[in-house]
C-alpha cells in the first residue's frame, strides 16, 4: 500500500484500488487530497503490472466537493488556493482518462460539486442506491471544474448539462442512471463487490484493446466521420497484429476462452 493522508492506494492481483479517505470531511477536496490524488492517478498509469484501477470512497459521502473551509480563510490567497487544487484534479483527470486501463467509480454517497465531477470521469460508474448528485458550484458563487463541462454535454447534452450546472438539481441514483450519467445502480451493501466483479472482470481482459476503446471515443466528438473511420482502421489493423488480437481470434475459432497477456 502506498502512503499518502488523505486517500489510500492499494494494489492486489492487476487492480489498483483508489479509496477518497477524509471520511470526517464527507471526503472534501482540500490540497493534499488534490496533490495526493493526482500522484495516485500518475502512479496508476505508468504501472504496467495494473490493468484496472478502481475509485471508492470510505464513510458516507462519496465526495461533497471543494473543502471550502480549506481555501476560504484568507480570501487574498482563494483564488491561488483553488486553482492548485484544480491543477491537480485535472491533472488525475487526464491521467485517468488517457491510460489504457479501464476506470471504474463507486458512488456510494452524495456526490457533489468535484465529487460529481470526479464520479461521472469514469468508464463505468456504478452507484448505491442512496447516492445522489448534484453540481453545487453555482449555489457558492462558483463555476464547475473537474471536467464536468466537458463530459456532462456529451453525456446528457446541452440543456441536461445547463440545468444540472445553473439550477443545482439533485438527483437521485434511479435519475442519474437514466439521464444516462452511470451505468447501474445496486442495493448499497452490494455496491463493492460489484465494483469489484467487475473489476477482476476488466483487468483480466484485453488492456490494450481497451486503451484503443477509450482514446478512439475521447476524440470521437472532434474528428470528421473520414478521420475518425482512418484511425478506427489502422487502429483494428494493430490490434489484429498484436498477440492480445491474435489470441482472441485463435480462442474464437478454437471455440474456448482467450488468455490475455
Amino acid at each position: 500500500m502506498e502512503k499518502f493522508e488523505t486517500i489510500t492506494l492499494t494494489k492486489t492481483d492487476k487492480i489498483a484500488t483508489i479509496t477518497l479517505n477524509r471520511p470526517n470531511a464527507a471526503n472534501g477536496i482540500n490540497p493534499t487530497l488534490a496533490s495526493e490524488f493526482a500522484a495516485a492517478a500518475l502512479d496508476c498509469d505508468q504501472d504496467d503490472s495494473i490493468c484496472c484501477v478502481l475509485l471508492n470512497a470510505n464513510g458516507k459521502f462519496f465526495c461533497a466537493g471543494g473543502d471550502l473551509k480549506a481555501v476560504g480563510g484568507d480570501p487574498s490567497k482563494a483564488a491561488v488556493k483553488i486553482k492548485g487544487m484544480a491543477d491537480n484534479l485535472h491533472r488525475a483527470t487526464s491521467s485517468l482518462a488517457r491510460m489504457k486501463k479501464p476506470f471504474i467509480v463507486a458512488v456510494n454517497g452524495m456526490a457533489a460539486g468535484a465529487g460529481f465531477s470526479i464520479a461521472i470521469t469514469g468508464d463505468f460508474v456504478i452507484a448505491a442506491e442512496s447516492a445522489k448528485f448534484t453540481m453545487a458550484y453555482t449555489a457558492a458563487g462558483l463555476s464547475p471544474d473537474g471536467s464536468s463541462t466537458y463530459y456532462l454535454p456529451r453525456l446528457v447534452g446541452m440543456r441536461k448539462a445547463m440545468d444540472l450546472m445553473i439550477t443545482n438539481r439533485r438527483l437521485s441514483a434511479q435519475e442519474a442512471e437514466s439521464w444516462g450519467l452511470i451505468n447501474q445502480v445496486v442495493p448499497d451493501d452490494a455496491l463493492q463487490a460489484t465494483a469489484m466483479t467487475l473489476a477482476q472482470k476488466l483487468a483480466n481482459g484485453p488492456t490494450d484493446a481497451f486503451g484503443i476503446v477509450k482514446k478512439l471515443l475521447l476524440c470521437s466528438f472532434d474528428n470528421s466521420l473520414e478521420t475518425q473511420m482512418e484511425l478506427e482502421g489502422r487502429a483494428i489493423s494493430e490490434r489484429a497484429g498484436s498477440a492480445n488480437g491474435q489470441e482472441g481470434v485463435l480462442a474464437f475459432l478454437e471455440k474456448r476462452k482467450p488468455k490475455f497477456s
